[in-house]
């Protein structure tokens, strides 16, 4: 299929990143492709690399006629271009075919050879793997010519010297067996046919292990006249690396710059290329394609982990949440109705939307804390704008607003009543230095506008009426980045704004992000970090709009080093705590205080009662500020299941482990943080086993009120006439137990009798028993039988009371 040069291709990768590929004017002035010569390779001419280690690669170049064109990889490389290799000829020509050098192992091509001969063979050990060859050997001025037999070591004392000397033997075509020595002077001809070249191979197999590890890709076209050819592919490179400076100053706002490490290890200079850095994690893997496979297992690396030892902190799992309200009005004071209100973050994105009333009123309820942008419009009204609106959850924020009569479309810009200060200064008046910060490092001549000048000698006959050079904070705000950012569904990427020229074997530093950024300074407290000192830290709030890609950082204080630390990505509007020192002017001390209080509550339901129960624990973090400037203290509490907060405080923002509160502390001062927790207990107990005792001991602890006391009572006494009742017809059954036995044993009496003088006389008195036990016997049955009837009424009605037994009551 013939495509236009006007058109745009695209590729999918295996990486699954969709990347737009630019084709090139037969020209070359759009990128650059001169004419390549037969056998030429084709320039580079757009490079994307990733963090998973591969790199996205594009070649353009000429090609005439049916021109056969050569890229050269490297083994590690081929693999992966097998399995993404794109090729096109961009002006109607065909691709007749790919070639490439293919290598079996050394000791796969050596057993081909069926040469008995390893890799490193000694002169003898390559001697008896000829064994039955024709040779012929020169000893001297002997020859002798036969088949090899053997080779064979032995010993021979000579002017009381040990000597091991090798023996060769052959065997003649006359049959006669023949030895010799084998001296320095002695020389081997192969006579075997095709045994010399066997061995040539050998020597050529041997000897490639030393050269240079290049496999040719031979690219071949068919086509007339001149064509552009274009050629993309992944290969492994090395991951380009993210490096941070964060400038801090007293005078401006905190700059945030980015520089990313490249490395071209690929053996091809990048001559004016395409770059672009994407960050994200897109699938790679490695596929061993272009070895002949000889169906063994595969091999499966081990894999490979990095400890990094400075300290991250968790992103936001739950942030704070502060409230925003506001009356909007005319100039003339009256309210203005369903005005809508949006509100916008620094970079830009919607926090949220609502309208104001009939009042005028309108509030916000979840917006995060921190800096944000209002805009509030209606019809007849100019659209107004309120910057530097800033809060925090701890206090509500009131920001009212007033609309000037106008076109909707004509905009006001006002700044918020109170604007917000970005960062805190850790320089105070009158020189004093100030502990746990940047600003006094490195001597009293920071590198300020003032003191600069100062610094720079002049060269030799240079005039001093020069003018002076720009402060480096100014010089530093003015630079731009040399990248252009922006989104790839879950990749980010960073594009360079020009072409670049990185050697072979070379790296490079190139600017990624230069933007200003909202920084607070803090002290970052963790008691189960197993620091002895709270750490320096900024809470960053990526205001830039970028994806931040992860990395080291370091801080710049009024131009002297005060720290460095790591963070990982970060995204647009994401805020991150991350520490680059120790902060040496906080004594920290904290204490435990576990307390279980009373029972709060006690519920019956289903013949079940429940009494709750709290156990209340208390924490109590104690700073001291020995430092001339006040300090902004981020405790870190950790997060435990089954725990609520009992007191008023509430976390500036909530990770995954850790709650972290905000704690002011002022120079020379002391200041406590007392977060009060609170578990819930529950004590279950079946209403049927509860004691008289029990309830006394309820009401002792007064675990239970006079309600749920008398509702016990009524149960309890319930089930004792239960009881009583069941008592009684078990004595009533005893009773009638002993009557069967008493009866049997009459009856076994009057058997004995029979014949005896005593026999009528005693028949008489036994008939007279057991007549009144019979009597007796059908008494206890209609007992009983009452006595059961009884019971079952009572049990019933102790059931019912256990049933309709619902109660909740708060002590």
């Amino acid at each position: 299929m013939r495509i236009p040069k006007r058109y745009v291709c695209l590729f999918l990768l295996p990486s699954c990143a969709l990347v737009q590929s630019r084709v090139f004017a037969q020209s070359g002035a759009q990128g650059g492709a001169g004419n390549t010569a037969v056998g030429d390779s084709l320039p580079v001419k757009r490079v994307v690399l990733y963090k998973t280690g591969v790199g996205y690669f594009e070649h353009l170049g000429r090609v005439r006629e049916s021109q056969d064109v050569t890229i050269p990889f490297t083994s590690g490389q081929l693999n992966d271009v097998l399995k993404s290799l794109t090729v096109l000829d961009l002006n109607g020509g065909r691709i007749t075919g790919v070639e490439y050098g293919s290598a079996a192992p050394m000791d796969r091509q050596l057993g081909d050879l069926r040469l008995p001969v390893g890799e490193k063979a000694s002169l003898t050990e390559f001697l008896g793997a000829l064994r039955g060859a024709r040779l012929e050997v020169r000893s001297g001025t002997s020859i002798i010519s036969g088949r090899l037999l053997s080779v064979e070591r032995k010993t021979r004392i000579a002017g009381g010297t040990t000597l091991e000397v090798d023996y060769l033997s052959l065997m003649g075509d006359n049959g006669e067996l023949r030895t010799t020595e084998l001296t320095p002077a002695f020389s081997v001809k192969l006579l075997d046919r095709g045994l010399p070249a066997k061995m040539d191979r050998f020597l050529d197999v041997v000897s490639a292990g030393r050269e240079a590890d290049v496999r040719r890709m031979v690219i071949s076209t068919a086509g007339t006249g001149d064509r552009s050819l274009f050629v993309s592919y992944i290969s492994e490179v090395p991951v380009w690396k993210t490096t941070y400076r964060v400038v801090l100053s007293s005078k401006a706002k905190p700059l945030l710059q980015g520089w990313a490490i490249v490395d071209n290890t690929v053996g091809e200079d990048w001559d004016k290329v395409e770059l672009s850095l994407v960050a994200g994690a897109p699938h790679s893997f490695i596929q061993n394609l272009s070895q002949p496979y000889y169906s063994r297992r595969p091999v499966v690396g081990v894999p490979e982990t990095a400890q990094v030892s400075p300290q991250t902190y968790e992103a936001t799992l739950i942030p704070s949440f502060a409230p925003l309200s506001g009356v909007v009005t005319d100039p003339s004071g009256a309210a203005i109705p369903n005005a809508p209100v949006k509100a916008y973050s620094l970079s830009g994105a919607v926090l949220g939307t609502t309208q104001t009333n009939a009042n005028g009123e309108y509030a916000f309820q979840n917006l995060p804390e921190g800096p944000l942008r209002l805009e509030v419009s209606s019809s007849g009204f100019r659209t107004a704008t309120i910057n530097g609106v800033n809060f925090s959850a701890s206090k509500p924020v009131q920001q009212n607003a007033t609309l000037q009569v106008g076109n909707q479309s004509q905009q006001v810009t006002v700044m918020a009543q109170a604007p917000s200060v970005m960062t805190e200064s850790s320089s105070l008046s009158g020189g004093a230095r100030s502990l746990g910060s940047g600003a006094a490092l490195g001597g009293d001549l920071p590198l300020n506008g003032r003191n600069y000048q100062s610094l720079v000698k002049l060269p030799r006959g240079a005039s001093p009426a020069q003018p002076p050079p720009t402060p480096v904070a100014t010089a530093r705000a003015q630079s731009e980045s040399a990248a252009q950012a922006q989104d790839l569904g879950d990749l980010f990427e960073y594009k360079l704004k020009e072409p670049i020229t990185i050697r072979k074997n070379r790296s490079a530093l190139v600017p990624i992000v230069q933007s200003p950024i909202i920084a607070e300074r803090v002290s970052v407290w963790n008691e189960r970090s197993g620091l002895p000192r709270p750490q320096r830290a900024l809470w960053l709030n990526n205001s830039s709009g970028l994806t931040l890609d992860g990395g080291s950082f370091s801080v710049m204080e009024d131009e002297t080093f005060a720290g460095e630390g790591i963070f990982d990505p970060i995204r647009p509007d994401e805020k991150r705590l991350v520490s680059y020192a120790t902060d040496l002017a906080l004594i920290v001390s904290s204490r435990n205080n576990t307390e279980r209080q009373r029972v709060a509550r006690v519920r019956f339901d289903r013949g079940t009662m429940i009494q709750e129960s709290e156990v209340r624990e208390k924490k109590t973090y104690t700073f001291r500020n020995e430092d001339t400037s006040p300090r902004i203290v981020i405790v870190e509490h950790p997060v435990r299941p089954g725990y609520q907060l009992c007191n008023d405080i509430q976390p500036a923002e909530t990770t995954a482990a850790w709650k972290r509160f905000r704690v002011p502390v002022e120079s020379k001062q002391t200041k406590s943080l007392v977060v009060e927790e609170a578990r819930r207990e529950e004590t279950t107990f079946a209403v049927t086993d509860i004691t008289s005792d029990q309830v006394a001991l309820f009401v002792h602890e007064k675990s239970i009120d006079k309600t749920a006391e008398d509702a016990l009572q009524k149960i309890v006494a319930q089930r004792a006439v239960v009881a009583d009742l069941d008592a009684k017809s078990s004595d009533r059954d005893d009773e009638q137990k002993q009557i069967f036995d008493d009866q049997q044993r009459l009856r076994e009496n009057m058997k004995s009798l029979k014949g005896s003088p005593e026999e009528k006389k005693l028949l008489q008195r036994y008939t007279q028993q057991l007549d009144a036990q019979e009597n007796r016997l059908e008494e206890l049955r209609k007992e009983i039988q009452q006595l059961e009837a009884q019971k079952e009424a009572a049990q019933a009605a102790l059931d019912k009371m256990i049933e309709e037994l619902s109660l909740d009551v708060k002590l």
